[in-house]
This record gives structure tokens, sequence and C-alpha cells, in this order.
């Protein structure tokens, strides 16, 4: 068997990190882009929405067409990194109607399909023992991405909005070039021979693989409408102390801070299992969705630390579902399994964020809308319950 590489693994991490920063560059910018072009008020929810909406049709197109499984994984990595580079540029000079906000935030979540599944693709064709500690790390430089563009937003940076998506295009770009560069086949890579409906019928009749696709799925109701809505929790919560700190920054620190229990959550799971450690980490982080308004009312230190814990819990599960569905998936279509797994796991954060995003409207911004996030980790940690064989 081939000896991996002592780099192999950090430059897939800073690829993945690189190549994700495009994803939230939209909501980073999204007052410059209300202020400019007057969007309504559901801007948060149709801009996120928008990217998943993008994410989850290239999934299902890199599922029908099996290109996970039937081409070089690394090289579809680098032309995915450069078309989203280019679309989530394009926004820096033809904003000009919400319309073409909204297009060109769809054809970069389109092309963002070939970099975060195909990224772990790459990394569960290195790694196929271990794999829970090396998705730890890709799903660490995810949420490494997904805050980036706040810090190049906030206090200390100020970058105009234009100049934060030629900043992320510039560094997807970096992420590609470095896989292409770096990162062949790994040695765990099989072929496939094309998409079966069939075999994903099959692979479901699996319990393992069923529980840990629906435990995604609840993980999954939870994770971007959080990170979409925080902005809003944080202000929520200065509203009511007439307080005043940098909320880019906030947001910046709090989701980034996830990518730290991605990583720990890999390590825990070398000893305990990726089971145990998706298991509790749901159930923290649905008790963080009854918490929430209640948090409200804490001195700011203490806020601060529940909303850091919730941020902690609520991704350190998702690379140990990853895990489990590679696990369980045939190694012959463990790309197209990882694929459409995500996108459906996708096309349930747009249901939530935009239920989340209506009631928080209808009922004036309470609080207590947040709670409804708990729907997704009790389906989970019920599905995680149900199979009697060992994950």
């Amino acid at each position: 068997m081939s000896k991996q590489p002592t780099y192999l693994l950090p430059i897939i991490i800073l690829s993945q990190f690189a190549g994700t920063s495009v994803w939230f560059a939209g909501n980073a910018i999204l007052p410059d882009l209300q202020q400019s072009l007057h969007l309504d008020t559901h801007a948060i929810s149709n801009i996120t929405s928008s990217v998943q909406f993008g994410f989850i049709t290239g999934t299902l197109f890199f599922a029908v067409l099996s290109i996970a499984d039937r081409f070089s994984p690394s090289l579809i990595f680098f032309i995915c990194c450069c078309l989203a580079a280019i679309a989530n540029a394009a926004l820096a000079w033809f904003a000009a109607t919400e319309f073409t906000v909204l297009a060109m935030r769809f054809v970069t979540g389109f092309f963002l399909a070939g970099i975060y599944p195909v990224g772990m693709k790459i990394a569960a064709d290195w790694y196929e023992k271990g794999l829970g500690k090396a998705l730890g790390y890709l799903v660490g430089a995810l949420v490494l991405g997904t805050s980036f563009p706040y810090l190049l937003k906030s206090a200390g940076w100020q970058l105009p909005w234009k100049q934060v998506l030629i900043f992320t295009s510039v560094f997807a770009l970096l992420g590609g070039f470095l896989v292409k560069q770096f990162i062949g086949d790994g040695p765990h890579r099989r072929t496939g021979n094309g998409f079966h409906p069939s075999a994903l019928v099959n692979i479901f009749k699996v319990s393992q693989f069923r529980a840990a696709s629906f435990g995604y799925f609840g993980h999954m109701w939870e994770l971007y409408t959080f990170w979409a809505f925080l902005p809003v929790l944080l202000k929520l919560y200065m509203d009511a102390h007439q307080s005043a700190f940098s909320i880019p920054l906030l947001a910046f620190i709090i989701i980034a801070a996830g990518s730290i229990s991605s990583v720990l959550g890999g390590y825990w799971a070398k000893t305990a299992g990726s089971k145990k450690v998706a298991f509790y980490s749901l159930l923290c982080s649905g008790l963080c969705c009854i918490a929430a308004p209640f948090a409200l009312s804490l001195p700011f230190p203490l806020f601060f630390v529940f909303v850091l814990i919730w941020s902690l819990s609520v991704i350190s599960d998702s690379p140990q579902f990853s895990a489990l569905v590679a696990q369980w998936a045939p190694p012959q279509n463990k790309g197209t399994a990882l694929t459409f797994i995500t996108c459906i796991g996708f096309s349930i954060t747009i249901v939530s964020m935009i239920v989340f995003d209506r009631l928080l409207h209808k009922i004036d911004f309470s609080p207590y809308s947040f709670m409804i996030l708990v729907i997704g980790p009790a389906l989970g940690l019920l599905a995680l319950r149900s199979p009697k064989q060992s994950m």
C-alpha cells in the first residue's frame, strides 16, 4: 500500500479552506448589497438559499453522471475552484439587481459541489483508516472558509465589499492550484461505471448507512440556519442590552471556533467511535436550540460562552456523519453516495432557512424562533439510536 506523503493532508485542508471561502461571501457583504440594491426583508434566506440551491443542483449533476467516481477527483476539484472563483468575483461587476445577485450565487454554489464533497472523496481515497480524523480536519477547513469573509468585513480589515469578493476568489484559485499541483488519486480510489439508481436504493437498505444518513439530515436542518442567522442572534442581544460590538468579527470568531471542535471530534472518534461523537454533538446543539431565547438575558461573557458552545457542538458531528456514510457505502459508489447524501442534506438546509426566516419575521424577530431548530437534532438522535448493529 502506498505511503501517504506527510504534506498531503495539510494541502487538502488548506485547499478546502480556500475553495469554500466563497460560500458565505454573499452573506458577509449582505449589508452593502441591501444598501446598494434595496433587497427585501428576506435577503438573508434568499441569498443563502441561492447558494445552497446551486450546490444541490451541482451535487445532483455530479451524482447522476458519477463524475467523482469516473474521473480524477483532484482535476475536478481544480476546475470547480476556478469556476466558483469566477462566478464569485463576477458579482463585484454585475450585481445590478436582486436577480443577478441570486443567479451568480447560484452558479457559485453549483461549482462548490465539485469542491466540498469532492474534497471529502479525495480524503477518503487516501485515508481508508482514520477517515473520521481526516474528515474532521476537512470540515474544520470548511468552517474556516465559511467564516473567513466575515473576518474580511470585520473592524480589523473593513474591506470594501467588492474587494471581499475578489480576495476570496483569488484564494479559491490558490486552493484549486495546490490540489492540481500536489495531490493525485489516492491508493483506495475505485473507479465507478456510472450512476445506477438501484445502487442508492440498495445501500439505503443497510441500517448503518441509513442511520448515518438520517442523522446527518437532522444535523443539516440546524447547521446552516444557525450560521446564516447568527448575526441576527447577535443583533438581538445587542439591541436588548444596548451594547455595541462588531457583529462581523464576533460572527467570524464564533463560526471559526467550530473548526477546533471538528478536529478534536476526529481525535475523539479514534477512541470513542464516530457514532458516539455524532450523538453527543447533536444532543448538545439540540439543547442549545432550546436554551437560545433564555441565553439573551445573560451577561455578555456568559452569552458569548453559550453561543461558542453552540457553535462548537453544531459542527463537530458533521465529519463523523460523513465518515460513517463513507464507511458503509460500497467502495465503487463511495463518491456518488457522499455526493448524493450531501445533496439531500443541503436541500434540507433550504427548507430550514425559509421556514425559520418566515417564522422570525412573522413573530417580529422573537428569539423563540430559534427553538424550531431543535427539530433536526431530535430526529437525528432518534435515527442514531435505531440500528442494532455497531457503527
